[in-house]
């Protein structure tokens, strides 16, 4: 007769896998550090004053390449959204269901994030949110955003 061994009931559970969390690369680096800061960066075209999507090389609306990094005012409305049922990676297995989400700014861009704050179900398009930031670890924070009080 063969046995297998049961687990200890004492034992620690082992810890669960954590989130993937980006990684920081020199296009990225001026996002990332001012969400250490706890500000929205986003860039501007410094031609024509135009905010532009996230990794742009050139400017939509003129073609120039003279991009720069400002502040955004973290203020936008939510665009789009879906829920999250299934466990794609084993580290978001403890917040299902859980939001993705597309906030269009104040500025104009859209950038995906998750909304935070509000449960699922109450989540609506077109509804006014405001940035907030979640420290993942020593070097990365992450700007997700919340529903506008009032």
């Amino acid at each position: 007769m063969t046995t297998t061994a049961s687990p200890n009931p004492q034992s620690p559970a082992p810890d669960p896998q954590p989130k993937p969390v980006p990684q920081p690369d020199e296009a990225s680096l001026p996002f990332f550090e001012g969400a250490r800061r706890g500000e929205l960066m986003i860039q501007r075209c410094t031609a024509c004053q135009a905010y532009l999507a996230p990794g742009s090389h050139v400017c939509t609306e003129c073609m120039s390449s003279a991009i720069e990094w400002a502040r955004a005012s973290g203020r936008g409305t939510l665009h789009t959204f879906g829920i999250m049922h299934q466990r794609y990676h084993p580290g978001f297995a403890d917040v299902l269901p859980y939001n993705i989400a597309v906030v269009e700014l104040a500025e104009g861009p859209r950038i995906n994030t998750n909304i935070v704050g509000i449960p699922n179900d109450r989540l609506r398009v077109n509804m006014p949110v405001e940035v907030t930031f979640e420290q993942v670890d020593e070097e990365v924070t992450l700007p997700k955003f919340r529903p506008v009080e009032g």
